[in-house]
């Protein structure tokens, strides 16, 4: 917790430039009890990241105010439709604006497995119906960002499951999909879900399972939302027909992966 106070003064009390934080306005932070509960609503707000403070890797995060958190949608090879839903993502970006302190953009960029803009972007949506195709330099790509604090999310719009899996192999051969239990703070991030990942749209009458590749750590480098189809849940009502309240679970759900994405 002192280091993380200390990158929020360096956020909102700047010291000059090469200079520490001013020791003042760090005492009456790190002195005064007070402030733990305001410090605490900021993080899980999503207000900042530690990694923004720290500099490492997502260099379009930025303090409220003074600028936008860019995320960014995967455009892999294989013939898979990565472009579906064009219109998911910038819902999902309008909702998670006005309901919590996250400074989003209003749309999402397009980024490559290969690209050197990938290390731009602290949370890549991954989503489509059929085959992906990673080379040995986009998987090496991947690994190195999701490393480094990186996190993903693929969702599984139905067909994708058997071609993810065996790529996430060539990302980390040594990690395995593990499923996260109903716990886990992804599910509790700023909304509630006791139950876990909810079910949006109905493929094959299977229960919705949330699956994760965990740093050694314990960090969700990546989410895997299958049998759930929340990317559905962000289309415009007309799109899929999906009752307004499994609508509302679904964007509350994608908050809670950004909200866990910009603070761990």
């Amino acid at each position: 917790m002192p280091n993380i106070l200390l990158r929020i003064l360096n956020v909102f009390f700047p010291a000059q430039p090469g200079g520490p934080v001013r020791s003042a306005e760090a005492k009456v932070v790190m002195s005064s009890a007070a402030m733990l509960p305001a410090v605490g609503a900021l993080l899980l707000a999503g207000a900042m990241s530690p990694r923004m403070a720290t500099g490492q890797s997502a260099s379009s995060l930025a303090a409220p105010g003074s600028g936008s958190i860019t995320i960014a949608r995967l455009k892999y090879d294989g013939g898979g439709d990565w472009y579906n839903g064009p219109q998911s993502v910038p819902n999902l970006l309008a909702f998670v604006r006005e309901n919590t302190l996250l400074d989003v953009a209003p749309q999402e960029d397009v980024v490559e497995p290969g690209s050197d803009l990938l290390f731009s972007y602290p949370y890549i949506y991954m989503t489509g119906h059929g085959n992906v195709r990673f080379s040995s330099a986009e998987a090496s790509a991947l690994r190195r960002y999701l490393e480094s604090g990186g996190f993903m999310h693929i969702n599984d719009d139905y067909g994708l499951d058997p071609h993810v899996r065996r790529e996430m192999v060539k990302v980390f051969p040594e990690r395995e999909f593990v499923e996260l239990p109903f716990s886990h703070p992804i599910y509790h991030a700023h909304y509630e879900f006791p139950n876990g990942l909810p079910k949006i749209h109905e493929h094959d009458n299977e229960a919705p399972r949330g699956f994760a590749i965990l740093d050694d750590a314990g960090r969700v480098m990546i989410f895997y939302s299958y049998e759930s189809d929340i990317g559905d849940g962000w289309d415009p009502p007309d799109v899929h027909n999906d009752p307004p309240e499994k609508r509302l679970q679904a964007l509350q759900m994608g908050t809670n992966l950004l909200v866990y994405a910009m603070t761990h």
